[in-house]
């Protein structure tokens, strides 16, 4: 398959999984259309790449479904100027997708396989605003805290401590929260010492190991 056709495939996706659900952040619906997923898979999953669906990567981990990644990344109500700290890593297509989005991207995962992978392969399609870190999600990343925006991509039991400690005033969390086969997303925001909660959509995530996670 060339690239006319996966990027036929992208727009259909963006068009039919998520325009459709009622993703309507323009910026969100351009980056979906742009970074190429099935970049982010292994060869035998290519064919997959564009469908409505999680996929498996290794080490027991996934890369999500489109529309929750689009659906995440809304409401992180991302800035041009803003700094991120993504934990989750992955195969790296949220962080791709939020280097689209942000000045600057910092990404945590715990398998250090993955995190060189993803490292590489966000370097060589030219995401060059992402920096990639082996270590526990659950703590954050303190170096450079505070951040304006933080996802977590996967589930957690609640928002752990160390990340509502890192997240700016004003800025926006997204964790899936709830036990280790249902969740809801979970949204706050930080206003002073106080955050504000929201619940967005039930979802199912693989769970979130580390010392304020499983």
């Amino acid at each position: 398959m060339d690239e006319a056709q996966f990027q036929k495939q992208r727009d259909v996706m963006v068009r039919s999984q998520i325009e459709a659900r009622g993703i309507q952040d323009e910026r969100v619906l351009a980056a979906m259309r742009t970074v190429p997923r099935h970049c982010f898979l292994p060869a035998d999953l290519v064919e997959e790449a564009y469908e409505d669906h999680p996929l498996g990567i290794g080490c027991r981990q996934t890369i999500s479904q489109p529309f929750m990644v689009a659906l995440m990344t809304q409401l992180l109500e991302l800035r041009p100027e803003d700094r991120v700290l993504e934990i989750g890593t992955g195969s790296g297509y949220q962080s791709a997708i939020l280097s689209e989005l942000v000045n600057e991207v910092i990404t945590i995962e715990r398998h250090a396989e993955l995190a060189l992978q993803a490292q590489q392969r966000l370097h060589d399609l030219g995401f060059l605003n992402v920096q990639v870190h082996v270590g526990d999600g659950t703590l954050g990343w303190e170096d450079a805290a505070p951040y304006d925006a933080i996802i977590v991509t996967a589930a957690s039991p609640a928002i752990p401590k160390a990340l509502k400690k890192q997240l700016g005033q004003q800025g926006r969390l997204i964790c899936p929260t709830g036990d280790r086969k249902a969740q809801q997303l979970t949204r706050i925001i930080r206003c002073g010492n106080a955050f504000e909660q929201h619940q967005s959509i039930n979802c199912v995530f693989v769970p979130l190991i580390g010392e304020e996670g499983w």
